[in-house]
């Protein structure tokens, strides 16, 4: 007894001083908004004089948003509190205390039983700035036409408001900086001119203090944590058709966005119809159709061999990278597939060389998987039967010390859809190396040594699964 009560004691004590360097800081630096880590806890301090944007930024800046703090800070109610772990130590007029346990990797004794919780640091992009893992996207706006656009300036353009004292943009492009991009007030709305590459962003408009999406943009996605934010894409290629002024309507379909055929309507021209859109580098097919006819661009010669019979027209962006394969000079035909084109066994026939067979194919940055077909059969040039891997701009070195009496090592995760054996690792001295293309953002991964999946020893970061044996994490926050 007397053991239990020196405990509680010496937690009264810390809990006092904790109190008390969270009050000094209420006095001397209006408002209280703090999250530390003292004796193996997570500690999350807020004052009840708190500005609502100014929540919204710590909320943002921790990436706390499951936490749901506003609906706890106005209600009192802690149930997605206590059920995340979180533990409410204060709750008065004035300030709120809440408080978690904090594991250690260097403690885990079993990933199926703890999980640690992983954050970015704070001055790390939440949302990649341009590109990154997007391949394709188009602008839906309405009450107002597209963002003016003249070479790389885009004029970003809100309705209305006019009443209002202060304009201001925030969006994936300045790291959400709320204060950064003054607008200017215009008869009908406000503007502000901003510079952007080609790609995909994430905004939103502060007026007076509240952040609210564009509502004349009905491109808006939900980052996952409970905050809308509306999507801008500067786009870099139109597709234009020529003619077929009599149609109702017209269409692109394509590679890029999985063949819908409803989703890309046209916009009608004096000459014909277009559609600009966002590509990524790599190659594209395509098809256009004319109130429910189907057909090529006829302004485009290029084109490649589809499931029907027929073609579909085809553009590149980007630089070629060539495929050899040596050998077989005695085949018909062969061609490749890979996770490129989808795994499409009737599109990409190589040509014959003296001593083999080569195709040029246009590739983004990334990671692929790839295989031959000769005269109607997979066939495997490597020492095994598995998938070939592509690495197109390695950025990243997956390394892992030791295992040297391991037979094959390999990665698996995002990267390559967790293929447990098309990503070979090379022993290096002491390691085992992979050279990847990482794009921005969060990156799960696991090493396969001799069939047996392990997280990487040398990381501490990492996260549950639905196996309940955790992923090893990364996050790239800029190109490397």
């Amino acid at each position: 007894m007397r053991r239990n009560n020196r405990y509680r004691s010496i937690w009264l004590k810390l809990l006092l001083c904790l109190l008390f360097f969270f009050t000094i800081q209420l006095h001397a630096q209006p408002p209280v908004r703090s999250y530390v880590v003292k004796n193996g806890k997570m500690f999350i301090a807020l004052g009840k004089d708190l500005q609502k944007n100014s929540l919204d930024s710590f909320i943002r800046k921790y990436e706390l948003y499951d936490l749901d703090l506003k609906h706890f800070m106005v209600t009192g109610i802690a149930d997605s509190l206590h059920k995340l772990g979180w533990k409410v130590d204060v709750n008065n007029n004035e300030i709120c205390v809440i408080s978690k346990p904090l594991f250690s990797a260097d403690n885990i004794n079993d990933p199926g039983e703890k999980i640690i919780f992983t954050q970015k640091n704070a001055d790390e992009k939440r949302f990649p700035n341009a590109g990154g893992q997007v391949h394709f996207g188009y602008n839906r706006f309405k009450n107002k036409p597209a963002f003016a656009v003249s070479d790389s300036l885009v004029t970003f353009f809100i309705r209305g408001n006019t009443n209002a004292k202060h304009v201001n943009l925030a969006g994936s492009f300045n790291d959400w900086q709320p204060a950064g991009l003054n607008m200017i007030r215009t008869d009908s709305g406000w503007i502000c001119r901003l510079k952007l590459g080609a790609g995909k962003y994430w905004y939103k408009f502060i007026i007076d203090g509240n952040w609210t999406t564009d509502r004349d943009n009905s491109n808006t996605e939900n980052d996952g944590m409970g905050n809308d934010n509306s999507v801008y894409y500067k786009t870099n290629y139109n597709f234009n058709l020529d003619g077929y002024t009599n149609a109702k309507k017209v269409y692109l379909s394509g590679s890029f966005n999985g063949w819908k055929e409803s989703e890309l309507l046209m916009q009608r021209t004096t000459n014909g119809w277009t559609m600009p859109v966002y590509l990524s580098e790599g190659t594209h097919t395509y098809r256009f159709i004319a109130d429910g006819n189907w057909f090529t661009d006829p302004a485009n010669p290029n084109k490649l061999p589809n499931e029907f019979n027929d073609y579909n027209s085809m553009i590149t962006m980007g630089k070629p990278y060539l495929f050899k394969l040596e050998g077989y000079t005695d085949a018909k035909k062969v061609l490749l597939h890979g996770s490129f084109n989808g795994w499409k066994e009737n599109e990409l026939y190589l040509t014959r060389t003296a001593t083999g067979w080569e195709l040029p194919y246009v590739l983004g940055a990334g990671n692929y998987e790839y295989n031959y077909i000769v005269d109607g059969k997979d066939i495997y040039p490597g020492k095994s039967r598995d998938n070939l891997a592509l690495v197109i701009e390695p950025n990243f070195t997956f390394r892992l010390k030791g295992f040297e009496n391991a037979k094959t090592v390999c990665l698996a995760g995002d990267l390559n859809n967790w293929n447990p054996t098309s990503f070979r690792m090379t022993r290096e001295g002491n390691e085992w190396i992979f050279k990847a293309h990482l794009n921005k953002g969060k990156q799960r991964y696991k090493f396969v040594v001799d069939g047996k999946w392990i997280l990487d020893p040398a990381n501490k970061l990492w996260e549950q699964n639905e196996y309940r044996t955790g992923n090893s994490v990364l996050w790239i926050d800029r190109e490397n």
